[in-house]
Parts: C-alpha cells; sequence; structure tokens
C-alpha cells in the first residue's frame, strides 16, 4: 500500500476532492496548511509572502492505483493546461502497517 500526499492550492480542493470521489476513492484527509516551494513565496510590490495557503490531501491506496489516483489528482488541481508555479506538490510513500482502531487489527 502507498501513502500519497498532495499539497494543493486551496481554490482546487473541492475539484480534486471531488475527482477522486467519483473515481472511486472517498477516504481522503485533508489539512490547511502553509508553505512555500522552490520559488520561495511570491513578491506583490515591496512585500514578499514567503508562506503561502495550501491544503495538504492524504490518502493510502494499492500499489495498482498509484498512476491512476496521480493522474487524477494532477488534472483537478492544475490551474492552466500546462500548469503553473504554486500548483503543488504530491510525494507517495510506502505504507508499512496500517490499523483500524475499532477493530484493533493490522489491514494490510
Amino acid at each position: 500500500m502507498l501513502l500519497i500526499r498532495a499539497i494543493i492550492r486551496p481554490e482546487k480542493t473541492d475539484k480534486v476532492m471531488k475527482a477522486l470521489f467519483e473515481s472511486g476513492y472517498a477516504a481522503v484527509s485533508k489539512l490547511s496548511v502553509v508553505g512555500r516551494g522552490k520559488q520561495r513565496g511570491i513578491k506583490i510590490g515591496d512585500i514578499i509572502y514567503d508562506e503561502l495557503p495550501k491544503e495538504l490531501l492524504m490518502m493510502v491506496i494499492n500499489d495498482d492505483d498509484k498512476d491512476f489516483c496521480v493522474k487524477t489528482i494532477i488534472e483537478a488541481a492544475r490551474t492552466e493546461p500546462k500548469g503553473a508555479f504554486g500548483d503543488g506538490k504530491i510525494f507517495i510513500s510506502p505504507v508499512l502497517e496500517a490499523y483500524t482502531i475499532s477493530k484493533g487489527i493490522a489491514e494490510l
């Protein structure tokens, strides 16, 4: 199993969540976060905004679903046909163990 963490623009959250749900991936955790990417924030006039609001979506999927989930997130989160700075980032990590608390058993 894999953990997908997608950091996206807040205004794209509803579109991404809807696309995932319609694709059969309803189990998603969402957190509001702030941060900056390689471009080190944005400068408007004399003011530099180096902590920009983003949303962090997290989901655990089967290994075989990785490419489809990543494609779904990218298509829903991209701001322009070719994308733009600040559209976000997707990180994928292996899940070694997972437990359902109510059942008290491992799920992998």
